[in-house]
């Protein structure tokens, strides 16, 4: 389906076109006699609905031409001048996560550039066109609402809401970079404009043509100049609030605090986009939250959220979603599995599904074959050894496999390979303590136990090396590599398919990693909680990472990237848009209390197929479906 200009469902075909009317401001002034062009983008391609010229006051009005698409966005620039492009969304299709929307007036300025920019950054092409599979790109169009309102040209709402605004440094991050773009409006000095674009050039790469270009690579390359680029945007004043100091990065991030999410362990994104929380606590307490939670893509509430029934009480680390788009969620003090419908809809009886002998379950996961495996943990007290695997057969819980042996030690997550093998992280009973302060002291040890198609422990189970120090939530790229973070060991290390190590990444600071994910270009995200931050390590494909990096070269600042609103994390996932979600399961250390809500680093990510697959694929759009269904090989 596609998106129609007038607001009428795409089936309608309206018979005449409504009007967009719009205003262009640059550095504060009327941009008058600017080419205006109104585009619509998809998974085919980027295209022209219609053009137009700014009269004296900067005013245009475009009847386009068929105003149908994934996501719609006109574009600015001044007439003989092509180093300023402006930009804004007008609005976006429904087969995404949110309803439908578009708009019937527009303001275009730099700061809806920015905000489009940065929130289709994974979309957009060496030409400028926005492109891309559904629903990524309905998704990313909508999050860019948040940044900026377009019919205003002034902030979004939820940049500058109780949880953001001056909570963080996002909306004055949005104006320095706003700030930048102005340095090339007409009639300024033309050497600041070539200073910008010229600082905003990657390494080895091309100089940008045009701002849009120039904040495009800032939001894929946030490292870039930052000292500098914050020094040269002080020289304009036309947006603020604007930041008192560099940035370590050019990161965007949102804080969303949805109703009784508190204490987040885990999230997963189904088919839609919309993100679900398992959640340890309820607000402001230590008792166990009967609650899973959902939001949109753009952070609101859905499906009835929070959701209780099902037998939950208190999430786990761990959330998965089946074939079925039903999503499965250890009940952590419910010593069992809760099980939801797509709608949410508790699917699992009152006390959830307790088969198989659950006991304090954790990580979850679905194979190929629709089969839901669970690492049976074993809680925080008892004898070194104990925990199991759980398999449900094609999700049937009254065929429950419990799979002992192969080093099995308090598994605490679990992940699929390409070849339908179960990887499982084993904290051990050392570790199993440490969890009760989530202070990294001494020396934890752990290992990995692999688990074969036939349920049974592979040969080379279990896995053990001195790098493994309280091994948490792993995860497995493109190639079946899995990467292993260590609480305790503040690394990262990277097994083969075969199970041999084949590197050991020490992170620059100490964060204490809890889990990671893989983009859709094998890049490894690393959440912390120690110290609240996300890094982001190269992975087996280094052609997706700057020039001169290696597998495993940390492409984040010394410290990550951190945000005020980010606290100590135990989940990083990602989405079909190239968001990156923080799960802020702990807001002090000591006394332990809750976290608030998720966090969202907009546009920084390679898109990824979702639910998981299992293995990290990027969307593609030149398919009749973006995210194939995924087999075992064996």
């Amino acid at each position: 389906m596609a998106l129609a200009l007038t607001g009428l469902p795409a089936t309608t075909s309206p018979t005449t076109s409504a009007s967009l009317h719009g205003t262009v401001t640059s550095a504060g002034k009327a941009l008058a006699h600017a080419d205006i062009t109104l585009f619509a983008g998809d998974r085919q391609g980027a295209r022209v609905l219609g053009r137009t010229t700014t009269d004296a006051n900067g005013a245009f009005e475009i009847r386009p031409n068929k105003p149908t698409g994934s996501v719609l966005y006109v574009q600015a620039t001044p007439t003989g001048d092509q180093s300023l492009r402006l930009r804004s969304v007008v609005g976006f299709g429904p087969d995404g996560g949110v309803p439908q929307h578009s708009e019937s007036a527009v303001t275009v300025n730099e700061f809806t550039t920015v905000a489009a920019t940065y929130a289709l950054a994974q979309f957009t092409g060496e030409g400028g066109g926005i492109t891309g599979p559904s629903p990524g790109l309905e998704n990313a169009a909508a999050t860019s609402y948040n940044l900026a309102n377009p019919a205003s040209g002034r902030p979004g709402r939820v940049v500058t809401d109780q949880n953001n605004g001056s909570k963080n440094d996002t909306l004055a991050t949005l104006g320095t970079l706003a700030n930048l773009v102005s340095l090339c409006a007409p009639g300024a000095d033309t050497g600041r404009c070539q200073d910008m674009l010229r600082l905003a050039t990657p390494q080895h790469g091309s100089a940008p043509a045009n701002t849009a270009e120039a904040v495009l690579n800032l939001a894929r390359n946030p490292r870039l100049a930052t000292a500098k680029l914050y020094a040269l945007a002080g020289q304009a004043h036309t947006y603020s609030p604007a930041l008192t100091a560099a940035p370590s990065a050019w990161v965007l991030a949102l804080h969303y605090t949805a109703p009784y999410v508190y204490a987040p362990g885990r999230m997963a994104f189904d088919a839609k986009g919309n993100v679900w929380a398992s959640n340890n606590w309820l607000p402001g307490t230590r008792n166990p939250s009967p609650y899973v939670t959902v939001q949109d893509p753009v952070g609101d509430p859905t499906l009835n959220s929070p959701i209780s029934g099902g037998g939950m009480k208190a999430g786990a680390w761990g959330i998965a979603v089946d074939h079925e788009g039903s999503v499965w969620v250890p009940s952590y003090g419910g010593d069992a599995m809760s099980k939801y419908s797509s709608a949410g809809k508790p699917l699992s009886p009152d006390t959830g599904f307790k088969n198989g002998g659950l006991n304090h379950p954790q990580g979850t996961a679905v194979d190929q074959r629709g089969n839901v495996w669970i690492a049976n943990f074993y809680g925080l007290h008892g004898n070194r050894g104990q925990g199991s695997v759980i398999v449900y057969p094609h999700g049937d819980p009254s065929k429950a496999i419990t799979i002992k042996g192969g080093g099995l030690d308090h598994p605490f997550s679990i992940q699929i390979d390409g070849h339908g093998r179960a990887w499982v992280s084993n904290a051990r009973f050392n570790g199993a303590k440490l969890m009760e302060n989530r202070t990294p002291e001494g020396h934890a040890g752990g290992s990995l136990t692999v688990i074969g198609p036939d349920f049974k422990p592979t040969s080379f189970s279990p896995i053990k090396d001195k790098s493994l120090d309280w091994p948490l939530g792993l995860a497995v790229d493109s190639r079946n590599n899995v990467w292993v973070p260590n609480f305790v060991g503040n690394s990262v290390t990277r097994l083969t398919p075969n199970g041999t190590v084949a590197g050991v990444y020490k992170l620059p600071t100490a964060i204490a990693p809890w889990s990671v994910a893989v983009d859709g270009s094998d890049r490894v995200w690393v959440a912390g909680f120690g110290a609240p931050s996300v890094s982001v390590l190269c992975g087996v494909n280094t052609g997706a990472c700057p020039a001169g990096s290696s597998t495993g070269t940390v492409l984040s600042p010394w410290g990550g990237y951190r945000s005020d609103s980010i606290q100590h994390l135990t989940a990083v996932q990602l989405d079909q848009s190239g968001n990156v979600w923080l799960a802020n399961n702990w807001s002090k250390l000591a006394p332990p209390t809750g976290g608030d809500g998720l966090v969202e680093l907009i546009g920084v990510a390679t898109p990824v197929c979702t639910p998981l697959q299992p293995l990290p694929a990027r969307p593609a759009p030149n398919r009749s479906t973006a995210c194939p269904t995924q087999t075992s090989t064996s």
